[in-house]
Formats: C-alpha cells, sequence, structure tokens
C-alpha cells in the first residue's frame, strides 16, 4: 500500500500507519463517543464516511465465523467442568463415594486451582501463537483428559483428572473474551459477548438431559456403569471440536486480511471504527512490565470480585440444581429434565436485556436489576412448604446470575482502554470468576443437604456486594465523565475516552 493511500482526508500521513501497516483515521476520540446514545453522535464520529449497509454485512460476517465456534466451545468447557453433578446423580457419587464428607467438594474446588495460576501464561501467549492454533490445542488436550475421566476408579483420581481439565481450561476463557472485545466498538459489545456466552448457555442447559441419556447406556461389563459415558462421551465431542476450530477461530483484527478473511478495505474499516471509538486498534501485547502497571488500578480487582460474586451463584447452581431438585422430591429422570429449563428461560432473558443494554449505551442499570433477580430467585428456594415457588425461584436465580455473566464482562471490557489491559482485565476478572468456583464449592456442604442454607446466605451476599458496587461505579464514573468532557481528567492516556454506564 502507497504512502499515497495511506493518507486521510488532510492529506497527511499518520505515524501509526508506519508501525502497523494500514490506514488509522480519525485519531482523536469524540468526548461524546458512548455517553450520549440520543443525539447518534456515536454512529456520525464512529461510522462518518463508511456505508451503514457495508458496516452491517462485514459485521455480520465477522458474527457468523467468529461466535459460534467461541460459544461451542465454551459450551462444551462448560458442560465439562459442571457435569461432575449429573454423573454423582447417575451413579458416581455412591460408585466413587462422593456423598462422604468432602469426597465431592474436593474434586470440584481442585478444577480452579490450575485454573486461577495458568490464566496470566495463557494470555500472555495469545498473540504470539495465535487464537487458532492456541484455543484449539488446549481444547483437544482437556477433551482427551475428560475421556480418561470415565475411567477412574476412585475419588482421588477423578480430583487429579479435575485439576488437568482446570490447567488446560484455564487460558480459554480469557482470550475469548479479549479477543471479541477487539473486534467490536463498544455500543455493538453487549450483544456479541452475550451471544458468545448465551450460545454455551443454552447448550450446556442440555446438558442434564443428554447426560441422563447417556447414563442409560448398558454394555455387557457390569463393572463399567452408564455414568462413566457422560465423561467419554462428552470429551469426545471436545476433541471433535477442537479440530473444526482450528480452521474456523479468527485471529485478531490486525492479522484478518493477512489469513484471507477480510479485505484489506474490510479491515481498515473495523480498524478505524475501533480507533475512533476507544483509540487501541493498534496491536499491543501483553508483559509482565504492563501487567505491573495495570495491577495498581484498582477498578480491576473491583471488576473481579464483582465477577466472582457473579460467577459463585452460577457454579453454585450448576454443581447443586439437580442436587437441590432431588432433594426436594423430584426423580431422577425430573431432577435432570428440570435441571435444563431454567437455561433456556435465561438465554432468551439475557438476550433481550443485552439488546437493550446496547440500543440505548447501558450496561450498570441492568447489571443491577439482574443481581436483584438473582436474590429474588434464592429467597424463593428458602420457602419449605411450596415446591413450585422453590422451582420458580431456580428459574429466577439461573436468569438473573447467568445474565450478568456477559455484563460483567463487557462492562470491565468496556471501560479500559487499550489491548494489552484489556487482556489484562479479562485474565483478572476470570481469575476472580475462577475464586467464586471455589467459593461455591464451599459454601455448599453435604451436611446442608438438600436445601444448601449456608451456600444460599453466601450467595445472597455476593448479591448484595454487588449492588452496592455497582452504584458506586455508576457516581463514580458519573462524576469522572464531566471531568473528561471539561477536559480535567484523561483516562488510559487517551484523550476524550469516557466511560460507560
Amino acid at each position: 500500500m502507497s504512502a499515497a493511500d495511506n493518507r486521510d482526508r488532510s492529506g497527511s500521513l499518520h505515524s501509526d500507519e508506519k508501525d502497523v501497516g494500514y490506514p488509522i483515521q480519525h485519531q482523536t476520540l469524540s468526548k461524546d463517543t458512548t455517553q450520549d446514545p440520543e443525539s447518534n453522535q456515536i454512529s456520525e464520529d464512529i461510522d462518518a464516511g463508511f456505508d451503514t449497509a457495508e458496516v452491517k454485512r462485514v459485521r455480520r460476517k465477522v458474527d457468523r465465523r467468529l461466535l459460534p465456534i467461541l460459544g461451542a466451545l465454551y459450551s462444551i468447557a462448560l458442560i465439562d467442568r459442571t457435569n461432575l453433578s449429573a454423573a454423582r446423580i447417575a451413579g458416581a457419587g455412591v460408585e466413587l463415594r462422593l456423598t462422604a464428607g468432602t469426597n465431592y467438594s474436593i474434586p470440584l474446588l481442585m478444577f480452579f486451582v490450575p485454573y486461577i495460576l495458568l490464566e496470566m501464561p495463557s494470555n500472555l501467549l495469545l498473540r504470539k501463537i495465535g487464537a487458532a492454533k492456541q484455543l484449539s490445542f488446549i481444547a483437544f488436550c482437556w477433551g482427551i483428559v475428560m475421556i480418561g475421566q470415565g475411567f477412574v476408579k476412585s475419588w482421588q483420581q477423578l480430583t487429579v483428572t479435575r485439576a488437568l481439565v482446570g490447567a488446560f481450561e484455564a487460558g480459554f476463557f480469557p482470550a475469548c473474551v479479549w479477543l471479541i472485545s477487539t473486534w467490536y466498538v463498544r455500543r455493538e459489545s453487549q450483544v456479541r459477548m452475550s451471544a458468545f456466552y448465551l450460545i454455551s448457555v443454552g447448550i450446556s442447559g442440555f446438558s442434564n438431559i443428554i447426560a441422563y441419556a447417556m447414563s442409560l447406556i448398558r454394555v455387557s461389563d457390569r463393572t463399567f456403569r452408564g455414568w462413566r459415558w457422560i465423561f467419554i462421551l462428552e470429551g469426545l465431542a471436545t476433541v471433535v471440536l477442537a479440530v473444526i476450530a482450528y480452521f474456523v477461530i479468527l485471529d485478531f483484527p490486525d492479522k484478518a486480511a493477512e489469513k484471507g478473511f477480510l479485505t484489506i478495505a474490510e479491515r481498515d474499516m473495523i480498524l478505524t471504527r475501533i480507533q475512533r471509538d476507544r483509540g487501541d486498534a493498534k496491536p499491543d501485547a501483553l508483559t509482565w512490565a504492563k501487567a505491573g502497571k495495570y495491577a495498581t488500578d484498582i477498578k480491576v480487582w473491583l471488576y473481579g470480585l464483582m465477577f466472582m460474586c457473579t460467577t459463585m451463584p452460577t457454579y453454585a447452581f450448576a454443581y447443586f440444581l439437580p442436587v437441590i431438585l432431588r432433594g426436594l422430591g423430584y426423580s431422577i429422570r425430573d431432577s435432570f429434565l428440570l435441571g435444563a429449563a431454567p437455561y433456556v428461560v435465561a438465554m432468551v432473558g439475557a438476550f433481550g436485556s443485552a439488546v437493550i443494554a446496547d440500543r440505548y449505551v447501558i450496561r450498570m442499570p441492568l447489571l443491577i436489576v439482574q443481581c436483584l433477580l438473582t436474590i429474588a430467585g434464592l429467597g424463593m428456594l428458602f420457602v419449605r412448604t411450596n415446591r413450585q415457588v422453590q422451582l420458580a425461584g431456580a428459574f429466577l436465580g439461573v436468569w438473573g446470575a447467568n445474565a450478568n455473566i456477559p455484563f460483567v464482562l463487557n462492562f470491565s471490557q468496556n471501560n479500559v482502554a487499550g489491548q494489552s489491559k484489556k487482556s489484562f482485565t479479562s485474565v483478572i476478572v476470570i481469575m476472580f470468576g475462577g475464586i467464586g468456583g471455589i467459593f461455591a464449592s464451599l459454601a455448599f456442604n453435604e451436611k446442608d443437604a438438600p436445601l444448601y442454607r449456608k451456600g444460599l446466605y453466601a450467595t445472597l451476599a455476593c448479591q448484595a456486594f454487588n449492588v452496592l458496587c455497582g452504584v458506586g461505579f455508576t457516581l463514580y464514573f458519573l462524576s469522572a465523565n464531566k471531568k473528561i468532557r471539561a477536559g480535567r481528567k484523561v483516562v488510559d492516556d487517551r484523550p476524550g475516552f469516557t466511560y460507560v454506564i
């Protein structure tokens, strides 16, 4: 591409083009890029000079290629990490003695130890190795381990395999969040983040039904009971999907033209819109030095704590909903079948709130409402005399908790600038999500079955924290945005970058 091709309308060559090899127009961010949707300022700034139909066409092209494969892989990841509850009531609980003491909680907990520790190293390697290669490889590896999990003979062996699955899955979710955030401007991101996550929720919601069908498989060897097929067949599905993912997953947008997915003009349009929106289209690899700098930002840690308090109820429902339903008097079959229905409702409701969030460019008000939904649902589970009320509470709780997963993720990504800081933030936030899983594993103890009241109290406290934190962020960001527009504050060295509330 010639220098003449790289000049903007004034004829000057942008300095960043020499570094990255493509034109990035309109380097200065608008002061009202995201905060005034009714004025239509976002469209005027971000899409100026582009054909609206062409923008939509390219965006749909990216949607179709990026979101389904990541959503499908993450759905398998969710199934693989949470199918222990299904295996337990299908026979593993008796055969592996999971109902004794902490024999069930320890395998649940050990998944999260390597999961938390290995997230940062994995994200540091992502740009160097490439998204398709790295994500497909780690998915292939955890699929192999899942197959092996179908042959364990004791809860101790199960604990080892759970730790290995956690080690391989560690790099997947934060990489997906970072990768998706680099492809879309902020006003488009909530729907895409929710679509990615809700694809996985919808598919994994049916995992209990699938697991029930697998548990009915019988072979001539009576020692090889049906619960083992839950792990073996789901592991095989993971391996097959990982092979497909190698050929389908997109890399970062600046590399998309090199791989032949986008034309040069399509790539430049995507990168220009991103640059106008938040000023971070230029590749910016995460290093340990940058990570140390970003670690001083208290907001990143608060995002993490909010995500911990959000994942805690989702893991609790995933691990214990079939057990709770069984304790309410439902049969094994009905516990499996009813366990899927709340996730279908959650998928529909959460996607609706995501559409509203992007349409009006709001995040925190809806996040708080969904926390209140979770609180209401958990409160209904405390009712002891009406099983229908308890079941309705499970629907509300699963809806509110799962809807807030993509909301917290997207809220944290929307409010930091720079690819390396986005990468760091995704690692910290999802690391705390793993802590939420540990919290859920410990808070719901066998001696508290079948309603696990202590765990429910802990989950209620987490939601209350998120509401208070959400109110605090709202007040702080409103004040900060006034200072930014007055020229008295700059966020992440990007003048004009405003917070999304």
